[in-house]
């Protein structure tokens, strides 16, 4: 059976209701709460290549205060917008759907979490 991990904000509807698809298919996932539990640069670094994203920028919410306080649509290097997001992790989209530390989405809308669990 294939072990799942949400990195999951409850105080997110869109998190919510992808969790409550989890539930509703049998799944028990490892709950994250990722605002509380902040994932390293590095934990970062490799969900991003289990969303196979080509850019950390393809997994931060640019429409955070954060974002344009920090300047990061300027930023070009990976690298700190990587940190950016360990240090800020209300940057970071949500929520997120890890299947077996190998492959990931962003289940939203969180109906692609219905798909993910298909595969």
């Amino acid at each position: 059976m294939s072990k799942y991990t949400i990195l999951h904000n409850p105080r997110c509807s869109k998190s919510r209701e992808a969790l409550k698809i989890l539930e509703e298919n049998g799944i028990a996932a490892d709950v994250v709460k990722y605002l509380d539990e902040r994932p390293s640069a590095a934990q970062l670094k490799n969900i991003i290549k289990m969303l196979g994203l080509q850019s950390a920028r393809e997994m931060i919410r640019t429409k955070e205060a954060i974002y344009k306080e920090l300047d990061l649509q300027n930023e070009k290097d990976e690298d700190k917008l990587i940190e950016a997001m360990a240090e800020h992790p209300k940057l970071i989209e949500r929520p997120i759907i890890i299947k077996d530390d190998k492959e990931a989405i962003i289940a939203r809308p969180p109906e692609k979490a219905k798909e993910f669990l298909k595969s």
